[in-house]
């Protein structure tokens, strides 16, 4: 049985309603828990892409991001480091180094429509969030702190963090 089912969820997955690109965030976060992260990408083999003021670049570790990240005294949102991740081909997923304190990323809720995607985006959140030992909160485009569903660490799954009445359901 998955965590979510679509006909519970499917609201939240609406551009029209939560805008296409939900917050996404692991708070809490350290250089070791970027490197984590970057260490889970490769090891899971999932396509990626890494770039750093839009220059493609070798996807090295956490410390060089961070170095780029403070290398410019306050950075630029359009020079902070990005790394695109594809669990699957159809699913992109967008990491952005505004801080160490926060792993933020954007999912297009245009790609994840019907449970097959729903599926892919619960196991990726689900293998974060245990990797990293931290929840995953997903809020829509624009509410970061308001969160929709996310991993939940104490539960050790996806979990709806509204009522499902708030959702219409």
């Amino acid at each position: 049985m998955p965590d979510l089912l679509w006909d519970d969820v499917k609201v939240l997955f609406d551009p029209e309603v939560n805008g296409a690109l939900p917050d996404v965030v692991v708070e809490g976060t350290t250089v070791e828990d970027w490197q984590v992260l970057l260490d889970l990408v490769r090891a899971q083999g999932w396509q990626h892409a890494y770039a750093v003021g839009g220059e493609p670049m070798e996807l090295s570790s956490a410390a060089d991001m961070v170095a780029a990240v403070d290398g410019g005294g306050v950075p630029e949102l359009s020079l902070s480091p990005v790394l695109k991740v594809w669990p699957i081909p159809e699913i992109l997923i967008i990491f952005r180094m505004y801080q160490v304190e926060s792993i933020d990323f954007d999912v297009d809720l245009r790609e994840l429509q019907g449970q097959e995607r729903l599926n892919v985006l619960v196991r990726f959140f689900c293998v974060i969030g245990r990797c990293l030992g931290k929840s995953v909160l997903m809020s829509a485009e624009g509410s970061p702190g308001h969160p929709d569903l996310g991993f939940d660490i104490e539960a050790d799954r996806v979990v709806l963090m509204v009522a499902p009445a708030d959702l219409g359901v």
